[in-house]
């Protein structure tokens, strides 16, 4: 097999100081992030690409989830980062674990956000109702932004009450922003990737013993996407983890609570100076 070519990425980057890579998830794109690099980013220089096959990082081939890796690499060397902490959100978060695997000289922290290394979910099964309701929510949320009545009328009855247990208007607000335009941006060969992946069974637990630097690891209690008991059992496997579980949220949680979410990782950099220390 022919080795695998990177590709150069389209990088959401802003701010100065030590670099943070965070990674997005499923669909997604570096914009939907934004509810970590707009605050981060006053403080660090926050890199948030679109992984290859999102956003504006398309590409006419097929490709593995494993592919991502040489594309990370190459952003890191362009951007010349030695050290970077790496932030990611579902997909996002299995990618930090696997750069940390493969380079490991190149990641100082991994702050894992709504993931694990052996993820299973208990999303229950779609029906055409979930789908009507979910389309006609996401047309009516993008034409009016966090519409109160549509949260109610359309968005609780679909496909987004699991995705936000919280279904407030400024949550709505980010679907509308970043998850809309992320999804219709998400390549049909970057759906491929993940099936494949996790038609195998994707399991890395054994491996994450490997991992040496500060993990910060967050959960939403009623992630049905990526439960929190996958979180937890990849924080048991990583060997210096710190995890919280969110009390009524869900795979978005983030957007739900927000300011709880960037307090907690506010106050982990404070107690590991070391992940964004420019001292080797």
């Amino acid at each position: 097999m022919n080795p695998v070519q990177s590709i150069t990425l389209n990088v959401h980057a802003a701010g100065e100081g030590f670099p943070i890579l965070c990674l997005h998830g499923h669909p997604g794109s570096g914009a939907s992030l934004s509810v970590f690099t707009q605050p981060l980013s006053q403080r660090f220089r926050t890199l948030a690409p679109d992984l290859r096959g999102y956003g504006s990082s398309q590409t006419q081939t097929e490709f593995a989830i494993a592919d991502h890796l040489p594309d990370l690499e190459a952003l890191l060397d362009h951007y010349a980062v030695s050290r970077c902490l790496v932030l990611g959100w579902s997909l996002g978060g299995i990618l930090a674990m696997e750069l940390a695997l493969r380079r490991p000289e190149l990641v100082s922290g991994l702050i894992l956000v709504a993931t694990a290394a052996r993820p299973w979910g208990n999303h229950p099964a779609v029906t055409w109702q979930d789908n009507l309701y979910t389309g006609v929510a996401s047309i009516l949320n993008w034409l009016n932004p966090g519409w109160q009545w549509n949260i109610e009328t359309f968005g609780r009855r679909s496909l987004y009450r699991y995705l936000l247990q919280q279904q407030t208007s400024s949550a709505y607000q980010y679907l509308a922003s970043e998850a809309l335009p992320a999804y219709l941006q998400t390549s049909q060969a970057a759906h491929r990737a993940l099936n494949r992946a996790l038609s195998t069974r994707y399991n890395r637990l054994e491996a994450l013993a490997q991992i040496q630097v500060p993990s910060l690891v967050l959960a939403g209690s009623l992630d049905r996407h990526i439960t929190p008991e996958a979180s937890f059992e990849t924080a048991q496997h990583l060997q210096k983890s710190h995890w919280i579980c969110y009390p009524n949220t869900a795979h978005l949680f983030p957007w739900e609570i927000p300011g709880q979410v960037l307090s907690d990782i506010e106050q982990w950099l404070a107690h590991h100076a070391e992940v964004t220390s420019t001292c080797d």
